[in-house]
This record gives C-alpha cells, sequence and structure tokens, in this order.
C-alpha cells in the first residue's frame, strides 16, 4: 500500500494548497529524510506574491529534517536513522566545467527541477519527506534548535560571499542592507575580525545590528553613504562592501564606496537588471575588485553547518516565528511583510 505525504505548493499569485502525494521512497543509494521544516526565502516569497514560475510550484531549500530510512547500499557511517541534518537540496550534477573545478555552486543544472517526479516545480522542501542522495546531507548537533538549521543554507550563501571578500584583521566593511542576509554577513564579517558599519533605512533593523554587534549604523537617507563611508576610512573608502540589496542606484553606490584595493561584492540579485555606469579607468587606478556571489559551495555550506553548530552565529533574532504547514497561508504572507525576518514552515 502506497504510503502518502503532504505538501504545500503555490498554484498561482498568492494562492496555495496542500497536496496529497505519493511518499517518495530511497533507492539503494538514497537517504529518507522527515522534513521537520523549511524555511521561506525570498525566492519562494517572490514566487508566492507574483505566481512568476511554472506552476505548481513546490518551493523550499532552506530544510532540516531527521534521518528514517537508509537505502540498502547507503556506505556512509555519517548517518544512522533519527540523526537530525540540514539539507543542501539545490542541484550539483557533478560532472560540468564549474562541478569540476570545485565551483559546484555555479553548476549548469543548478536550478533542475527535483520536483519532477512528483508532478511539480522546485526544490521541493515543503513536504512531509524527501528523499536526498548521503553527500547532500549534514549532520547537526542534538542540542541545536531544529529552527536554527534551517539557517544553513542562507548562512553558506553569506560564507561564501565573505570568502570571495578576503577579510584581513582590522578591515573595513560596509554592509548595505540590514535584511537578514545583510545582517549574517555581518556577523560572519565580525567572526573574521573586521569593523563593520551597516548603511540601513530602518531603524528596527539598524538596532537589532548593533545588538548582534555591529560597530556601526547609519541612514542613508540622512547621510550621503559615500561620502559618510569615506570620512569614517580616513578618506581611502572601504576595504570590502557587500551589497545586499537589489536596486541598481545602490549597487554604483556600493563600487564608488569601495577603496582601492577593495572587494566589492554584489551579493543579491538586482531587480530590475538595469545597467550601472562604470569607468575602466577607475578600475585601472583603483585596482579595486568587483565580483558576484551566488548559493552555497560545499566547503561554504560546510563552515555554515559548523558555526551554528559549535555556537559561533546564533540566529535567534533572525527568527521571526514557526508555522504548521496548516497555516502556510499565514506564513506567507507574514514572510513577505516588510520587516520581517525568517518565517518557518514545520511539518
Amino acid at each position: 500500500m502506497t504510503e502518502h505525504m503532504k505538501v504545500v505548493a503555490v498554484t498561482g499569485a498568492k494562492t496555495l494548497e496542500i497536496v496529497e502525494l505519493p511518499r517518495p521512497v530511497p533507492k539503494d543509494h538514497e537517504v529518507l529524510v522527515k522534513i521537520d521544516g523549511c524555511a521561506i526565502c525570498t525566492w519562494e516569497q517572490r514566487v508566492y506574491s507574483t505566481g512568476k514560475f511554472k506552476m505548481p510550484f513546490l518551493g523550499g531549500h532552506e530544510v532540516v529534517g531527521h534521518v528514517v530510512e537508509m537505502g540498502a547500499k547507503v556506505r556512509t557511517k555519517e548517518y544512522k536513522v533519527g540523526d537530525r541534518v540540514a539539507l543542501s537540496v539545490i542541484n550539483t550534477c557533478g560532472v560540468c566545467y564549474y562541478c569540476r573545478r570545485g565551483e559546484e555552486n555555479l553548476c549548469v543544472d543548478s536550478y533542475a527541477n527535483l520536483s519532477e517526479d512528483l508532478g511539480m516545480n522546485g526544490p521541493g522542501g515543503f513536504a512531509e519527506y524527501k528523499v536526498m542522495p548521503p553527500h547532500k546531507l549534514w549532520k547537526l548537533n542534538d542540542e541545536l534548535p531544529w529552527e536554527f538549521g534551517t539557517f544553513a543554507e542562507p548562512l553558506g550563501c553569506v560564507c561564501n560571499s565573505v570568502d570571495k571578500a578576503h577579510i584581513a584583521l582590522g578591515d573595513d566593511v560596509v554592509v548595505i542592507g540590514g535584511g537578514i542576509m545583510g545582517i549574517l554577513h555581518m556577523m560572519v564579517s565580525k567572526l573574521r575580525g573586521a569593523k563593520v558599519i551597516l548603511s540601513e533605512i530602518d531603524d528596527q533593523r539598524r538596532k537589532l545590528a548593533e545588538s548582534l554587534g555591529c560597530d556601526i549604523t547609519f541612514n542613508p537617507k540622512e547621510k550621503d553613504a559615500v561620502a559618510y563611508v569615506k570620512e569614517l576610512t580616513g578618506g581611502r573608502g572601504a576595504d570590502v562592501v557587500f551589497d545586499t540589496t537589489i536596486f541598481p542606484a545602490v549597487a554604483a553606490q556600493a563600487i564608488e564606496m569601495t577603496g582601492k584595493l577593495g572587494r566589492c561584492i554584489m551579493y543579491s540579485s538586482v531587480k530590475p537588471a538595469d545597467p550601472i555606469d562604470l569607468i575602466p579607468d577607475e578600475l585601472h587606478n583603483t585596482e579595486k575588485i568587483i565580483t558576484g556571489s551566488v548559493s552555497p559551495s560545499i566547503k561554504s555550506f560546510d563552515t555554515a553547518v559548523r558555526l551554528l553548530n559549535k555556537g559561533l552565529i546564533d540566529p535567534e533574532k533572525l527568527l521571526h516565528g514557526v508555522f504548521d504547514y496548516q497555516q502556510a497561508k499565514e506564513a506567507f504572507e507574514t514572510a513577505i511583510t516588510p520587516g520581517t525576518y525568517r518565517v518557518i514552515i514545520s511539518f
């Protein structure tokens, strides 16, 4: 007799359905995970708000669960039934040019439909069960609250971004944007020994950043952001700038406030994807580096789990609430409310 599970699917703009589907069965080399919860990332929020994706959409890629069944030929000794694990559900093909170079976050097939067998589209984390290959699971400490484990994926994205910035002890780091990803950038940069300056218009987000150790915060609507950063850095500009916002105009400011030899990381997707002015001669004269960062690598996901397991990053203040899957509509509406941090759907 086929067992079933519940999933939360987006079926249109601001439209959700709780659907019953056959529970997946692990193949010989797979592990069956009972999902404890999955956080609602900005990608899922955007699909829910606009309906702009192939429907039905089974989102969810910030996932935590526990092992309930091991395939007959799973050889790893890392896991046993009952272990709590973080899931890395973004696809990596393992054979493309980028995967073979250890840059699997740039896999050409990273957005493969992992829910095709269920008749849906998306990574598939908003479900009661998911089958996974063992190498895509990371064990979480028993004492770590399971909700904290959902931060492994976004924190892994941030660790990848920070790795590209090559922060040195005592560097001046600017984080633009005080949303969850900006705050995580601030926290990880502090672990690297940086002095961190946060640019954020919202008073509450600035206060939160300060409570978590940010050195200086300011409102870019009240100060000229570029001039103020240069004032704070002796006229040089910042050693590192992370732009975690979606605005083209802010991206241009991020480059301008980056000093000589500095690194400017375009972390976020910019919407709309409008071009910005860039003066090649300025790059020639300053040797500043402008680059991007997308998704977690295997290394950065592993780093994120270690930071969480060791209590070096405590995401408690970034957790807004946990909603049962039957309250999925309320969860999504809460998640898209301005000023909200992470919202989790539990199963």
